[in-house]
This record gives structure tokens, C-alpha cells and sequence, in this order.
């Protein structure tokens, strides 16, 4: 028999599906719910719905926007257009903004190669980044992508796929210590790495 009732054993069952949550901290999550009044779990169940059907891909860089316009980033009259940066995923995105060092846009892949899970690359931004990369206005393409072994072989793929194109490939260089996730870099280490990025040859 069940431990919880079916509605709790459901968010369990959901929690869990979240990047880091075990059994006892998806438990721990869905009975902490129980604590909140009617109407704040019906706007986080609003809000939960609200992500489904209108949270969608920056049509122009794949970043987080809203109903298919254009994201906060590419809105911005004020970034450097010239470089590019690529990064796998939006949360790389936010940790580089967060370190404030670099003003320039960006093309979120939407994940990274990895063939043993499947992920070949038709499903990832490639198109997209071939596009504005060959559009004359960006001159130079930062590959911020993990130095894993998924991370690397991205990157190579990546800047064999703009050897044709009117840019530089760099990537970030001094801080960022091998097999790391940029997500997790603070600030300061991300700056570093971004003031001292290499030319990818």
C-alpha cells in the first residue's frame, strides 16, 4: 500500500524527475506544499501551467522567452553584436551574465553532443548558429561549452561547422578548471576566462 495519498505520491513521482532530487527530497517537497494556504498552491500550480504554454525559444538565439518573441538579450539595443557566444544550455547563459563581464549576445544549443544518449545533434541549434554566423555581423564566435568529453566534442563539431564562416572561433580560457560546467563557475573565474579567451584552431 501506499505511504502517501495518490495526490502526494504523484509529486513525489514528478520531484524526482528534477536534477538533483532524490526520493526522501521529493518527499520532503511535496509535503512542505502541504504547509502552504489554498491560493499560493494554486498560483504555483498557475505558474507551472503558465511555463508549459508560454515559455518558448528566442526565435533569434534559443534563449528563455515568452510566446515565440524575442528573448531580453537580443531585445537589448545596447549589446555587441559582433561576438557570439555558445553555450549549451540556459543556465550556462545566467551564469555568464552573472559574472558581468560580458556584453555581447548569445546562441543557446539547446544541449550537447552525446551520442550514447542519443544526442546526435539534429535536435540541437546548429542551424540556427550556422546562420548567424555566416551573416556578416557577428566577427567572432566564443564557444563557452563544458570541458567534458561531451563539451569537447561539441566544440570541435561546432567550430568545424564554422570553418567556412566570416568569424574567429574562440573559447574561454584562463580559470574554467577541465571537466567542469560553466553553470557552476562563480563570477570572478568567468571573467577571467573570458578576458583571457584563445583562438580555436
Amino acid at each position: 500500500m501506499p505511504l502517501y495519498p495518490e495526490a502526494v505520491e504523484e509529486l513525489v513521482f514528478y520531484f524526482k524527475q528534477l536534477p538533483g532530487i532524490g526520493k526522501r527530497g521529493a518527499e520532503r517537497l511535496a509535503l512542505a506544499l502541504l504547509n502552504w494556504d489554498k491560493e499560493k498552491i494554486k498560483l504555483l500550480g498557475a505558474n507551472v501551467i503558465r511555463l508549459a504554454e508560454q515559455v518558448t525559444p528566442c526565435p533569434k538565439c534559443g534563449a528563455l522567452s515568452e510566446n515565440n518573441a524575442l528573448c531580453a538579450i537580443c531585445q537589448d539595443i545596447h549589446r555587441d553584436t559582433s561576438t557570439l557566444c555558445v553555450v549549451e544550455t540556459m543556465s550556462q547563459l545566467a551564469a555568464i551574465e552573472n559574472g558581468r563581464s560580458y556584453r555581447g549576445c548569445y546562441l543557446v544549443l539547446g544541449g550537447r553532443l552525446s551520442p550514447l544518449d542519443g544526442e546526435t545533434g539534429e535536435n540541437l541549434n546548429f542551424a540556427l548558429l550556422k546562420q548567424r554566423a555566416s551573416s556578416g555581423e557577428v566577427k567572432e564566435v566564443i564557444l563557452a561549452l563544458s570541458s567534458d568529453v561531451e563539451g569537447r566534442a561539441t566544440a570541435a563539431y561546432t567550430a568545424e561547422l564554422l570553418k567556412d564562416c566570416p568569424v574567429t572561433v574562440t573559447q574561454p580560457a584562463l580559470g574554467l578548471p577541465a571537466g567542469a560546467n560553466i553553470s557552476f563557475a562563480d563570477g570572478a573565474t568567468i571573467a577571467a576566462a573570458f578576458t583571457g579567451r584563445k583562438k580555436v584552431e
